[in-house]
């Protein structure tokens, strides 16, 4: 009923929030990407899409999927990336394990100048959350990670690339209520569900947060489960009522829908890091290189 290009077409599209940027991202025409979607539609018997001012938004049943293909998307990226291992063990292919939220300027500031410094590398993407790539660089199982918190074993090497000054999702006509000139509080927000990511996943950063959610009078429910990965569509729904807030950085992400705003956090009191990670022992210039080009995009 559905097949790998129909869900990643469907992902590209609900991501960017609309057919023309999911086209240029999956660099294929507008009539083609609507047409696989449509085909996935019938497929299913269901609308997963509908039109808005701003673009597309999934349905409850498209949101649904969404958390599905991830989950699907993710077990063939790993069964690749293993595969990968068997076939070249140490050179032409970097394993590079991808959260879901990255700096939107991180991967098109830095593939295009490695690209021209080793044209014969081939990258193999992996959706995996900073503790399972974590895992998996001291399993030798992936070449580079990007993690949104700094390891803690000495096999690892780490450098940081990328600051970013954390803001809030919450419902426009709330936000708009409470916000001030410079933004909100974050104490405005006591009394508000944090939509948050599964603990698992990232700890130390989680726990960052929910103390620096503490010392603002901001109580905070239990982690979600695994396997419920936080995207954009996901903090859309949420939000929407009134009665959640979820954090987001101000740039990069498909387009808010109107019912939605983005607020920045007075004092910027929560910034989330990002840090590409390697493990220590490794002699390879591909890798050295690819690194070196994340550092120089980041900046940071």
């Amino acid at each position: 009923m559905m097949d790998l290009r129909e869900l990643r077409a469907f992902v590209a599209v609900v991501e960017e929030g609309g057919i023309s940027a999911a086209a240029r991202r999956l660099h294929v025409s507008q009539p083609t990407l609507s047409h696989t979607v449509n085909v996935l539609e019938r497929g299913l018997g269901l609308t997963l899409l509908v039109r808005t001012n701003t673009g597309v938004e999934a349905t409850e049943a498209g949101v649904a999927l969404l958390r599905e293909a991830f989950s699907v998307l993710a077990h063939h990226d790993r069964a690749v990336q293993r595969m990968a291992g068997f076939t070249t063990q140490d050179r032409g292919v970097i394993r590079l394990g991808i959260p879901i939220a990255v700096p939107h300027c991180l991967l098109p500031s830095a593939l295009p100048p490695f690209r021209t410094q080793c044209p014969e590398a081939r990258i193999v993407p992996v959706h995996l959350s900073t503790s399972a790539q974590l895992a998996a660089l001291r399993s030798g199982e992936l070449d580079v990670g990007l993690v949104s918190e700094r390891p803690t074993w000495p096999g690892l090497d780490s450098t940081l690339i990328a600051r970013e000054n954390m803001g809030v999702l919450i419902a426009a006509e709330l936000g708009d209520s409470v916000a001030g000139p410079d933004g909100i509080p974050l104490e405005a927000l006591a009394g508000l569900q944090w939509v948050a990511f599964p603990r698992s996943h990232a700890p130390a950063w989680y726990d960052e947060i929910t103390a620096i959610m503490h010392s603002h009078g901001i109580h905070v429910a239990p982690a979600a489960p695994d396997g419920h990965d936080l995207i954009s569509a996901v903090k859309f729904v949420a939000v929407a009522g009134g009665h959640a807030f979820a954090l987001s950085a101000e740039k990069g992400g498909p387009p808010i829908p109107d019912q939605i705003g983005w607020f920045p956090l007075i004092g910027n009191v929560i910034v989330k890091r990002t840090w590409i990670v390697w493990p220590a022992n490794s002699s390879r210039r591909d890798v050295a290189k690819f690194v070196a080009a994340f550092e120089a995009a980041g900046g940071a």
